[in-house]
């Protein structure tokens, strides 16, 4: 009997024992939790076409945009002008900026004029006599003539007897003569073709000045040009006497210009054309660096986008009940960072900022920007709910 019940008893913990351990076995069992569907906030704009204004971002360096260098024709010594003649010097118009000796010369000119007044006075006693009608005019001319200014012009001769007679003395040939050396003579004095500035000095008072040294750089300070080369692609759209809004690199002040020139064919080797803008301004320098924007067209119907909006295949993201999907677009212009679209309709809520991984079908919650009320700090259902 004893032995029965031992035997029961130990089948009853032997059965317990399984019992348990099945309970706890299931007890370390967890259900899988189930992931939550995370749905991104995005930011949207609806669209508004409009008219777009395209401009083209160039750059370049200013270059006067009249500009003389300095060459001596003839040769002597450099003598003072009056203005010492070294870089930054200013001069206006007609002002005396180069002065070679020219004593010399200048008195081989007063022989030759002095030889042609003897040649005339010789004839005119023959004048009187065989030429009456032609006397008073030769001796006008003669009483007019100053060894000390230009030779002038002689009288008009109005017959052929006239004409042989005056060519037979060598009278032409050396009224020529004399001009010739007036010329010449002129290119001792290097006078400004305009008012500028001197930028290049190559000679100083005092030194010898040969035949063909350059002497040094004019410019007019008051003009200014910079040459830009643009794409191809902008040839039909830029326009002489269009405005351009120019800056300087630390973007501290602006100028404005215009397109004086646009060159008429195209480099072919950068497929690139240039174009010339005119600029004035007291603030300027020759050299300074300019960024220029011209205005290219105006684009209707038009609307400007962040430039990584726009996909690969030409489509652009749209919000439509909470779920965004893609439409076609027509690209008309790119800049480094904006993208001109057209064929998006009015109405037609877009992405403002690219989102990582988005997709088509893929569902989004657009951002809703706080109302005044909530900003003045009013009470809203959510701060009533926290509450």
């Amino acid at each position: 009997m004893r032995k029965f019940i031992l035997s029961i008893l130990g089948a009853l913990l032997i059965v317990g024992a399984v019992f348990i351990g099945k309970q706890i076995a299931s007890g370390k069992k967890k259900k899988r939790p189930v992931a939550e569907k995370v749905v991104k906030t995005v930011f949207t704009d609806t669209v508004q076409n409009k008219t777009i204004q395209i401009i083209i971002p160039a750059n370049g360096s200013l270059v006067a945009k009249r500009r003389v260098e300095l060459y001596a024709e003839v040769q002597g010594i450099f003598k003072s002008s009056g203005k010492l003649f070294k870089p930054g010097q200013k001069y206006r118009s007609g002002q005396t900026l180069i002065r070679i000796d020219a004593a010399e010369y200048y008195a081989g000119v007063q022989s030759s004029k002095s030889n042609l007044y003897n040649s005339i006075a010789a004839i005119m006693p023959d004048l009187r006599l065989d030429f009456p009608e032609v006397f008073q005019k030769w001796q006008t001319y003669l009483t007019n003539f100053d060894l000390n200014k230009t030779t002038p012009t002689l009288p008009e001769m109005t017959s052929e007897k006239e004409k042989y007679f005056i060519t037979g003395r060598n009278i032409v040939t050396n009224y020529y003569n004399v001009k010739n050396l007036e010329q010449r003579l002129a290119k001792y004095t290097i006078r400004a073709p305009f008012s500028g500035i001197l930028t290049e000095s190559l000679v100083t008072e005092g030194s010898l000045v040969r035949n063909g040294q350059k002497l040094g750089e004019f410019i007019d300070d008051s003009v200014y040009e910079m040459e830009v080369a643009l794409s191809k692609t902008y040839a039909s759209l830029l326009k002489v006497g269009e405005k351009v809004a120019l800056n300087n690199l630390e973007n501290t002040e602006t100028f404005t210009g215009v397109v004086s020139r646009v060159n008429g064919s195209i480099d072919a080797t950068t497929q690139t054309i240039t174009a010339y803008i005119e600029v004035k301004n007291d603030k300027l320098k020759e050299g300074m660096y300019l960024e220029a924007n011209l205005n290219a067209k105006q684009e209707e119907n038009a609307i400007e986008v962040t430039r990584s909006l726009l996909l690969d295949d030409n489509k652009i993201f749209v919000v439509r009940d909470s779920v965004l999907d893609v439409i076609d677009v027509k690209p008309v212009y790119f800049s480094d960072t904006k993208a001109v679209l057209k064929n998006v309709p009015d109405g037609t809520i877009i992405l403002s900022k690219p989102i990582p991984g988005a997709y088509a079908g893929m569902q989004v919650k657009p951002f809703k920007a706080k109302t005044e009320k909530d900003a003045a700090g009013k009470a809203t259902p959510e701060s009533k709910k926290a509450e």
